[in-house]
């Protein structure tokens, strides 16, 4: 089985939230950028709701100011995917159009990838296929080159696609929160297993669980508040096991820890979009686009990972 490559996250670029953005960092991004873009980690995934407070929309005006200084020749290798959320008072088939010309114009001027962020299904069945006909009808019309999907469970997933190829839209990707304290869509009948049947990218969000999977003591200098000192906090002290695991893979190779989770990914077919905010991060990367794990290594961890109490949250927009 080929592996998949590796793209770039950039939720953190403008979350002050859980990630501290500040606009000081952006000389630090666009270097991130133009480091990872040269490496060949040719995804950026965005989307219109990324930024907190006074910084939303930031995450896309970075990208597509940093693609823009870029030349065109390089521009034309990469691939912007951003995703549009489905909030309450975007109805019907057009309630995309505003978003999309918004997020195009942030993107300066170009959208390769649309994807509708979550799925309504769950809450509000009725919203979500309106949504998609309009950014279905998008892909036809020639504006957007491809259309994705996010957060959709493996019973969705297959009518969706049933439904878009009747009218000739082909689903490119679906994302998804994946990683080695992340293992449900890899169950039987899940998602990665419907990805492969219908021929859909599988894209692995989250592959570091918040950066639990990048460090050897997660409860060593944990985040100072938020959400992230509660998740290290209540996972940290059963990971050992899985650590010391990651540990011994890593040193065998001669890289660090957080490889190992990325290539955990691509070895079960997904491609990960670890969040990368610093070229030191873009270098572990694409240094681990260079090997493989072994198929024993991966059952090793898989078995390993399974014996872990607890997991990540799961995403409460997630359809089944």
């Amino acid at each position: 089985m080929a592996h998949p490559g590796i793209g770039v996250g950039t939720w953190a670029w403008g979350n002050q939230l859980l990630w501290g953005y500040e606009p000081a960092a952006d000389g630090v991004l666009e270097a991130t950028f133009r480091q990872a873009a040269a490496s060949g980690l040719g995804l950026f995934d965005t989307a219109d709701s990324y930024g907190t407070g006074r910084y939303n929309g930031r995450s896309e005006m970075l990208l597509g100011r940093f693609a823009l200084a870029l030349p065109p020749q390089e521009r034309a290798g990469l691939c912007l995917a951003t995703k549009l959320a489905p909030f309450p008072w975007r109805l019907g088939r057009h309630g995309f159009d505003r978003a999309v010309a918004a997020s195009e114009q942030r993107l300066g001027g170009r959208i390769d990838r649309v994807q509708l962020h979550w799925s309504t299904s769950r809450y509000a069945p009725w919203q979500e296929l309106p949504l998609l006909d309009g950014l279905a009808d998008q892909v036809s019309s020639g504006r957007i080159a491809e259309l994705g999907l996010s957060n959709v469970g493996p019973r969705r997933l297959r009518w969706l696609h049933a439904y878009l190829h009747s009218r000739g839209v082909r689903i490119c990707s679906l994302q998804v929160q994946l990683s080695l304290l992340c293992r449900e869509p890899l169950r039987p009948g899940g998602v990665a297993e419907a990805c492969r049947e219908l021929g859909i990218e599988l894209i692995a969000y989250s592959p570091l669980a918040l950066g639990l999977l990048a460090r050897r003591d997660p409860l060593v200098d944990r985040p100072a508040s938020g959400p992230r000192r509660w998740l290290f906090g209540r996972l940290g002290p059963g990971l050992e096991p899985l650590l010391a695991l990651m540990a011994e893979v890593a040193q065998g190779r001669q890289a660090p820890l957080a490889a190992v989770a990325l290539n955990w990914c691509r070895a079960h077919g997904a491609m990960p979009i670890p969040g990368l905010r610093r070229p030191d991060q873009v270098a572990v990367a694409a240094a681990a686009l260079r090997w493989q794990l072994s198929p024993e290594e991966r059952q090793a961890l898989d078995q390993t990972a399974a014996a872990v109490p607890g997991g990540m949250p799961a995403n409460p927009f997630q359809s089944a």
